[in-house]
């Protein structure tokens, strides 16, 4: 476990250390990728809650969505003023509980945040790989997990759990690797993505690429300027996909922002408008604008079941519990792409329980406290952990 000292905060981690070690840097191996291509060595950023038992059987892995890292619990220091992206479901009591449960997070492959992406360093030039880096899939991102987890020495993970594009990845982990995982938490996310959704990631990398400061991808080294602009464009874009109509309207309507009247002009005058200002100029201060091109084209090509022959040889390997959630007013991965995983599951006779939820968060509601989606993750992964400690007796989920 990094916790190193106990936080003021209620049932928290407390004060955490983000963690490093570089894979595949033998020479004669190397992460292999669905492109083709392939990179060596590989650094993994990731993050540890809990202890890990002694059979190290209790371990669990969280899976970030587009923008998030492996910071998903605690804080860095006393002085943080923001806990880790998932804080309110990882610590004691909590639905992942790190009484019982050993959490693991780690940084995508392709990631701006320790993890080896377009902003490290190509080893055959010492420069920022920029585009020069290969493309990446869900299934690349998957392995790289793995290989994490094997050296850990964790033969099997007694699940795999994630929301969003987080929730493509735990899939992609029940289809690969059936033996080192027991069950897999499929949140907010979907099988494939929709041509809308394809749609909003284009018009989004789009308005990174036409920046005039991308300069092909190759904007890093001090004093550069950065597609800034673009970059906050995207994210505004994206960020109103994941609310919803009434959570917009609930929290915003049709309120002025610092004024009284309409300034007949192009000003900032609604405050949805300034809400959606600060979401992308304060993103473009963590976020790297090339990991944005290669994680969106990532989730675009992500399609694990082509065509029923494909998708009855693909399940047919799954040997996890499947828990697959929805939100109603997620309109970004709306319920009926959830359903048609499970119906997908169910036609295959795989053991999969799905619950809908009622939020007026949209896409988001997978981040935000509610207390019936805390209760269903909390009692799907505390019976998991009984049947560890009394095997003889599965337990329905």
């Amino acid at each position: 476990m990094n916790t190193t000292e106990p936080s003021s905060a209620p049932r928290s981690v407390g004060i955490v250390q983000t963690q490093y070690v570089e894979l595949f840097t033998d020479d004669t191996t190397a992460l292999h990728l669905d492109c083709g291509a392939a990179l060596a060595p590989v650094r993994v950023a990731y993050e540890t809650y809990g202890q890990l038992n002694a059979d190290k059987s209790n371990a669990v892995l969280i899976c970030h969505a587009l923008s998030g890292n492996a910071h998903a619990a605690g804080r860095h220091s006393e002085e943080d003023r923001k806990s880790g992206w998932w804080d309110n479901y990882i610590g004691p009591g909590k639905p992942f509980d790190t009484d019982r449960l050993f959490i693991i997070c780690s940084n995508n492959l392709g990631g701006c945040d320790g993890t080896t992406g377009p902003s490290s360093i190509h080893p055959e030039t010492g420069r920022p790989f920029g585009l020069q880096f290969p493309m990446i899939t869900i299934a690349d991102m998957a392995r790289l997990q793995k290989a994490l987890i094997d050296h850990l020495g964790i033969t099997q993970l007694l699940a795999v759990a994630g929301g969003s594009m987080g929730g493509m990845i735990a899939l992609q982990w029940a289809l690969d690797y059936p033996d080192a995982l027991r069950s897999a938490l499929i949140i907010a996310s979907t099988p494939r993505l929709s041509a809308q959704n394809i749609a909003f990631n284009a018009v989004a990398r789009q308005a990174i690429m036409v920046d005039p400061h991308f300069n092909g991808g190759d904007y890093y080294g001090e004093d550069v300027p950065r597609p800034v602009n673009g970059l906050a464009l995207a994210r505004m874009v994206a960020h109103i996909t994941y609310l919803s109509e009434k959570g917009l309207h609930e929290k915003f309507g049709r309120k002025l922002q610092d004024r009284r009247e309409l300034s007949f002009g192009f000003e900032r005058d609604f405050a949805v408008e300034s809400y959606l200002h600060y979401q992308g100029s304060s993103f473009v201060n963590r976020f790297d604008a090339n990991t944005y091109l290669y994680i969106t084209k990532a989730m675009d090509y992500f399609d694990p079941f082509p065509d029923p022959e494909t998708a009855a040889k693909r399940i047919q390997q799954i040997t996890a519990r499947l828990l697959v959630i929805s939100f109603d007013t997620d309109w970004r991965f709306d319920t009926s792409r959830s359903k048609e995983l499970v119906k997908l599951l169910n036609w295959h006779q795989k053991t999969v329980t799905f619950e809908q939820f009622r939020s007026k968060h949209g896409h988001d509601a997978f981040l935000i406290d509610d207390p019936l989606y805390m209760e269903t993750l909390s009692s799907f992964l505390k019976r998991l952990h009984q049947e560890l400690r009394h095997p003889l007796a599965r337990v329905p989920l």
